[in-house]
């Protein structure tokens, strides 16, 4: 994994932005999601719930099935997962299970997070996996993309 920066963290949350876009440009909630391993990119995915009917198709969800097809492996013990909101109580426990080291999260979800803001789980003494959690970072720039989109659907 080596020692990554503020910066290192900023520029792969930018693509995770770009995938929320991607989920914007099909009238999804703009969450995007990447997972890094050794500065590559190995999977990618962007909320897909409304276009596929599937209340599984997070984009955290989408990006670590991606990134484990590529690697041939559902252990991801390597790898960085970037969201640009804090992951659910579904995505936190398929984290855990694919041994994520570390997730890097934007906008906090007081609704439904699942890093300590709604429930922890990532962190949870009642487990024996854990995934080390950074939230904020690039904060602003994912609720702005969540709340034109909210703001644009009551508009409808």
């Amino acid at each position: 994994m080596g020692r990554q920066t503020v910066h290192d963290h900023q520029h792969w949350m930018q693509i995770a932005l770009q995938e929320a876009r991607k989920a914007l440009d099909k009238e999804e909630v703009p969450i995007g999601a990447i997972v890094v391993c050794d500065g590559e990119i190995m999977g990618r995915g962007h909320n897909l719930v409304e276009t596929l009917q599937d209340p599984s198709a997070h984009a955290e969800m989408l990006a670590l099935s991606a990134a484990s097809q590529k690697l041939a492996s559902w252990r991801l013990e390597e790898a960085t997962l970037y969201t640009t909101l804090e992951p659910c109580p579904m995505c936190a426990g398929a984290i855990l299970i694919s041994r994520i080291p570390l997730v890097v999260f934007a906008a906090r979800d007081p609704r439904l997070g699942a890093c300590g803001t709604a429930i922890q789980v990532l962190q949870s003494e009642k487990l024996d996996l854990k995934s080390s959690v950074i939230g904020g970072i690039l904060e602003n720039k994912s609720r702005d993309l969540l709340k034109f989109f909210f703001l644009t659907l009551r508009k409808r």
